[in-house]
């Protein structure tokens, strides 16, 4: 048996309440289908309605024992939480639902959780290395610009650097979204892939007018010689066509926004192989971002603007009594942060050091 009619009717319910009534993204929604598909398929595909807690903690215990598919090691403590807390959450609803109350024991679903000791595992935040700002301006340096496809490679990973932006917002950037005079970016929702589909501004960060200057560069050079308009991409396609050798083969550029991010990506990696550095994904550069933050700002008003530079609705929830940084505050306040402006000032340093332990607390909380 490889489905349950009256287990997949029940679902699309579920998904379609997770889409419209919790507003989840597509990612988030597939995430919750696999924990769901990984439960029946070890349940046998029995109706929901037989939900006992003995199968939870069958379950449990069978997530101990897998092991991840590329790896070959055991599942982490994290992949296992996030698999039982979507199927805590889906029984838990499932208990509202018509016909399914008088089947389902809600306090069973409790069986779903891990032990406090695997919890605080599997929930604990490690750091991971980041690039730092000499590493990514290296790759910069390094990178041959003889080529269309080689100038966009250059200036897209400068882009990511002087923005922060998320890849999947690059990916959908257009040229009009870009403004020089004001140095920054519109991420437009209706037409940006930005996370939550939210519409905000980012100016560009403090990294050098030497970053700056090489994505504007790339806009002129679009403008002027590839004769792009204010609707065509950034960052645009590869044109490829087939070769005498029967091979596929780069020609230029496409006017069209790539689909996804996972040439950006690519991109990426094949540029910290050529500076035989370790590889590190777009996002990161956003924590890069962050710990430039933490040097520069001087005040919990200065930390709130870089923040919603980064798009961080989350950390701002720390400066509730500041309220929201307008605009134009927020453009004055990351323009003057400036490489090297206040950093001598000892008093200020150890101020702004305590600021951000400060938050980190009371984020990680």
């Amino acid at each position: 048996m490889k489905h349950n009619a009256e287990n997949e009717r029940i679902k699309r319910q579920y998904f379609l309440f997770l889409k419209e009534a919790k507003r989840l993204n597509e990612a988030s929604i597939d995430s919750v289908t696999m924990a769901i598909y990984r439960f029946e398929d070890y349940n046998k595909f029995k109706s929901f309605k037989t939900f006992h807690f003995e199968q939870a903690v069958g379950f449990k215990n069978f997530l101990a024992k897998q092991k991840a598919k590329l790896s070959g090691n055991p599942l982490s403590k994290s992949t296992i939480n996030s698999t039982l807390r979507c199927l805590k959450i889906f029984f838990q609803w499932l208990y509202l639902q018509t016909g399914y109350k008088s089947k389902i024991n809600y306090t069973h679903t409790e069986y779903f959780n891990l032990s406090e000791k695997e919890t605080r595992i599997a929930t604990t935040k490690r750091s991971r290395p980041i690039p730092t700002i000499e590493q990514i301006k290296h790759i910069i340096n390094i990178l041959p610009t003889f080529s269309v496809i080689q100038k966009r490679d250059r200036a897209l990973i400068a882009f990511t650097l002087l923005t922060g932006m998320r890849d999947a917002a690059i990916a959908s950037l257009k040229i009009k979204h870009i403004n020089f005079n004001e140095d920054y970016v519109y991420q437009d929702a209706r037409e940006v892939e930005t996370k939550f589909s939210k519409t905000f501004t980012t100016y560009f960060f403090p990294v050098g007018d030497d970053i700056r200057n090489i994505v504007f560069d790339w806009v002129e050079y679009l403008k002027e010689e590839e004769l792009f308009g204010e609707d065509d991409a950034l960052f645009p396609k590869t044109s490829m066509t087939i070769g005498s050798d029967g091979q596929f083969k780069a020609t230029g550029l496409l006017t069209d926004n790539w689909s996804n991010a996972s040439p950006i990506r690519r991109i990426f990696k094949e540029s910290f192989e050529k500076a035989d550095l370790t590889y590190f994904r777009p996002h990161s550069f956003r924590s890069t971002l962050a710990k430039l933050g933490e040097r520069l700002c001087q005040s919990p008003e200065d930390f709130k603007a870089w923040s919603q530079n980064l798009g961080h609705e989350g950390v701002l929830t720390t400066f509730l009594s500041y309220g929201e940084v307008q605009q134009d505050k927020q453009a004055e306040i990351i323009k003057r942060l400036k490489l090297g402006d206040n950093v001598d000032n000892k008093e200020a340093a150890k101020k702004a050091k305590e600021l951000i332990d400060q938050i980190t607390k009371f984020y990680n909380s």
